[in-house]
């Protein structure tokens, strides 16, 4: 169509607004998210790792526990690009099955600690009262104590396994997601939907699944990317110290903890598992970072 100078113009901008107002909330966070460069990076890191973990036996060139006496403590090579341990087992297969270990014990101590943290920080946030206040000093114990103490004392009195550690680090994170979740929960029970909900006989099970629990998503989420990096960071400190994984499982921590006696004559084996530790933490924290700053509604535009 043209308009009164003879010009063509756009009759599609009306449709592209009406187009923008349909997308839905995630999508718009997926879009502020991509022009955060270190949090793709970042993202793209942890994508990695998780391609790496599924597809370790692919990957990885040698069995991880494969001894070698002769091959002990030989520097990085063409045959070995992250050189042998005292075994003679391969540094590179062991970090990469390593990877499975710190994703696993992650995601599972995260889940423990995002499940029954939200569940507490719901039903203290919904209820109020002395409910809530009974639930928020217990979780003020727990946050009295730092977080790898509380393991470590959590793990002592279960016995060293994997099962236990995941159970000690999610029992150590709980009260981050029970506070989170908590201070959203008594933003949300306020609104004109949970009342109407309430209004027509729905229970407050019901009411905190269906209604309060969906609206928090969004700060678990955050704090859940964030929980992740912290939770193998104490797995590794907690295996470093003889308290997690035990030999001859390859997992980074107890690598840390083997290398340590070899330190003047063959420092990668420190090098390479702090390296992987290092690099892992720092791209979920700069992930976590940045789907805070897309998922906060001061910054949309």
């Amino acid at each position: 169509m043209n308009n009164e100078n003879g010009t063509l113009f756009a009759p599609s901008s009306g449709r592209t607004k009406e187009r923008e107002k349909r997308r839905s909330p995630w999508w718009e966070v997926w879009r502020r998210l991509r022009r955060n460069k270190a949090a793709v990076a970042g993202m793209s890191v942890v994508i990695l790792l998780v391609v790496v973990a599924v597809l370790a036996p692919v990957l990885a060139p040698y069995d991880p526990n494969q001894t070698n006496i002769k091959m002990r403590l030989q520097g990085p090579s063409s045959e070995h690009p992250l050189g042998t341990d005292n075994f003679g087992r391969d540094m590179l297969s062991r970090i990469i099955y390593g990877s499975r270990i710190s994703l696993y014990v992650g995601f599972v101590a995260v889940g423990i600690g995002a499940v029954f943290g939200g569940i507490l920080g719901a039903i203290g946030g919904y209820y109020g009262g002395r409910l809530d206040n009974f639930i928020m000093r217990c979780m003020d114990v727990l946050l009295a104590i730092p977080q790898i103490i509380l393991a470590i004392a959590i793990v002592g009195a279960l016995g060293t396994s994997l099962l236990n550690l995941m159970i000690a680090v999610g029992i150590s994170q709980l009260p981050r997601y029970a506070r989170v979740v908590r201070a959203s929960a008594l933003t949300v029970r306020g609104q004109e939907y949970v009342e109407a909900a309430r209004a027509v006989g729905a229970s407050d099970a019901r009411i905190i699944l269906e209604n309060i629990l969906p609206n928090c998503m969004a700060p678990i989420i955050v704090q859940s990317t964030l929980g992740v990096a912290q939770a193998i960071l104490s797995a590794a400190a907690l295996s470093f110290l003889g308290l997690g994984i035990q030999p001859p499982t390859a997992e980074w921590g107890s690598m840390l903890s083997s290398g340590r006696q070899f330190l003047r004559n063959a420092p990668y084996l420190t090098f390479f598992p702090g390296l992987a530790i290092s690099v892992v933490v720092l791209a979920l924290n700069i992930f976590g970072d940045g789907l805070r700053d897309s998922l906060d509604p001061k910054l949309r535009q």
